[in-house]
This record gives structure tokens, sequence and C-alpha cells, in this order.
């Protein structure tokens, strides 16, 4: 589970995201640091578990760094105010569909898919859709799919067909989609249970199905 020291670590930070107050509280950090890095090995070692594709994948693979890249960016606050992991079958700098959890205070979840593919992988994936849009179906409207996650998130998607595929194309609204993610919101007080990485896992097994739909897609 996740201490509450951890969750109020990242409460303090985002109140005070500057390098002077990062580096005063550094012995904050890497207690709350250590914690999620424990919280991670668990859930890997779990998640190997169901899923062959991982098992060379080390807890430090799936670790995001708390510093920004603010070179590009209008914030320029220096750090995450959240810790993020990223399991999937080339570690978190391949590209390629997996599962992913959040911890953030009053923003945490559990989540998946393959966010923004670049556009040969999306070609693939919507490809694959297109030809197996029965199976892709069936995935998604799966009952604990839709326990776990309800449905695909689709804020992210063409307002016209996507070339090559016409108006009358049965799958059209999932062909229209830049992103194929779920995901499922926890409170805070969940990641205090001694029964998270439970859920955590349970939600990925939900979704594995449709990660391994869309890296069937990419791989052929």
């Amino acid at each position: 589970m996740i201490n509450k020291e951890t969750i109020s670590f990242l409460k303090k930070l985002k109140k005070n995201n500057s390098k002077e107050w990062f580096d005063n509280n550094r012995a904050s950090y890497l207690t709350a640091k250590e914690n999620h890095l424990d919280f991670v090995t668990e859930v890997l070692q779990a998640l190997k578990s169901i899923d062959a594709t991982l098992q060379d994948i080390q807890p430090k693979n799936c670790i995001f760094r708390i510093n920004r890249d603010v070179r590009f960016s209008a914030n320029k606050n220096p750090y995450k105010t959240n810790f993020g992991a990223s399991f999937s079958k080339g570690g978190k700098k391949i590209s390629c569909a997996g599962y992913y959890f959040h911890v953030e205070p009053s923003a945490c979840f559990i989540g998946g898919g393959y966010w923004m593919p670049m556009a040969d992988d999306l070609n693939k994936i919507r490809q694959e859709i297109d030809y197996n849009f029965d199976e892709f179906k069936k995935i998604i409207n799966e009952k604990k799919f839709i326990n776990s996650f309800g449905e695909l998130d689709i804020k992210e998607k063409l307002v016209r067909p996507p070339k090559g595929y016409e108006k009358d194309n049965s799958a059209l609204e999932y062909l229209k989609l830049k992103s194929f993610i779920v995901m499922a919101s926890i409170e805070d007080d969940e990641l205090l249970d001694r029964h998270l990485i439970q859920k955590v896992i349970s939600h990925f097994q939900s979704m594995k199905p449709l990660v391994n739909f869309l890296n069937r897609a990419i791989d052929a």
C-alpha cells in the first residue's frame, strides 16, 4: 500500500513546487520514493503472473522521474506532483500498450491501453479493429471490463472518418479514436488499504485482453 507520509509529501510538494523547498525536504522525498518503489515492485511481481510479456521488466523500468521537462512548457514548475508507473513489455521508454498506476492526491487512478500512438501504430490498430471488430466489441463489452472501467476514453478523436474508411463503417466511432485507453479513479483512502494491490491487479486483469489486442496489432 501507499503510506500516509507519501500522500502528505505530494500534497506539500503541490503547494511548494520549487527547487529550494524540494532540496530542504529531500529526505521526505526519498522516503516517499522508496515507498512507491516498494509498491511498484509488488504490483509488478503479481502482474508477471498474469502477463508473461513482463517477465524481463524490472521495477526501475516502470517508474517515471519526478523532475519535469520544462523546456517547451508554459508551466515552469520543476517537479511533478505525482508518482506514476507504467507496466509494459518494453518498459516505460518503449511505445506499446500496457498498464498504468497514478498516485496523486485527489487524482489517483488505475489506467492502461495505448495513449496517443504514433501514426504507424495508430494505423495498424485501426486496421486491426476494422478487420476484427467483433472481437474488439467483445473485449470492451465484457462484464468485468465494464464494471472496472465503464468504457474506453473517447475524448480524443477525429471529427471525420480517418483516411481509407467510409462513414458507414460499423466500427467508425472507434476508428476515429486517437488513443485507446481506460481509466478508473480511486480515492485517496484506498491507497492506504492493504488490499490495494489486489484491486490494481484485478483492474489490470480486466484490461489485459485490450492490451493484448493492441499489442498484437502493432506487432503484426
